[in-house]
């Protein structure tokens, strides 16, 4: 099973709940906080304890929260938006998906999945260094990756593809 896919049912994206998510503020807040909440609440192990645990759950729950706290944009214009509507069209049209977006898509998220080395190296050991490293490895790849949804939906566009094509029962 793809992640992609598995991280959609996870989360319980359904149609409303994606056209929510291309709203920039919560692609932008999605892509900045959750890693860094993520490892002050790791951290905070080392000041309360068992309690850490507690901080970790607000923090799967802001990225459950999120794809729902904001709005649907009046317009899907921006390049977040476009990102988004890119990565639905990954999930559902995959075979309209050029090949060469298909091979970078895969790269860009073994680039991300390295940066998990960093990161739970430095949550480990309480290093400030490695977990910079691995947000920073993370992150670039998830923009990257959202960048290249973003050309996958003007592609999809461009080809007779359009917002209704990208319903669940469709």
């Amino acid at each position: 099973m793809d992640i992609v896919r598995f991280s959609e049912r996870l989360m319980g994206m359904k149609d409303e709940v994606w056209l929510r998510h291309t709203n920039p503020w919560s692609v932008w807040t999605r892509v900045l906080t959750p890693l860094p909440l993520l490892a002050l609440a790791i951290w905070s192990r080392a000041w309360i304890g068992g309690w850490a645990w507690v901080t970790v759950g607000v923090v799967l729950v802001w990225v459950w929260i999120n794809p729902r706290a904001f709005s649907r944009p009046k317009t899907f214009e921006s390049w977040s938006a476009q990102g988004v509507l890119g990565e639905r069209v990954w999930l559902r049209h995959r075979d309209k998906v050029a090949a060469h977006h298909i091979r970078m898509a895969k790269a860009l998220a073994y680039v991300s999945g390295l940066g998990l080395l960093p990161f739970a190296y430095g949550l480990w050991a309480y290093d400030l260094g490695f977990t910079f490293l691995g947000i920073v490895v993370i992150s670039g790849g998830k923009m990257w990756f959202v960048d290249r949804m973003a050309w996958i939906w003007s592609d999809f566009l461009r080809d007779g593809g359009s917002l209704e094509d990208l319903a669940a029962g469709t």
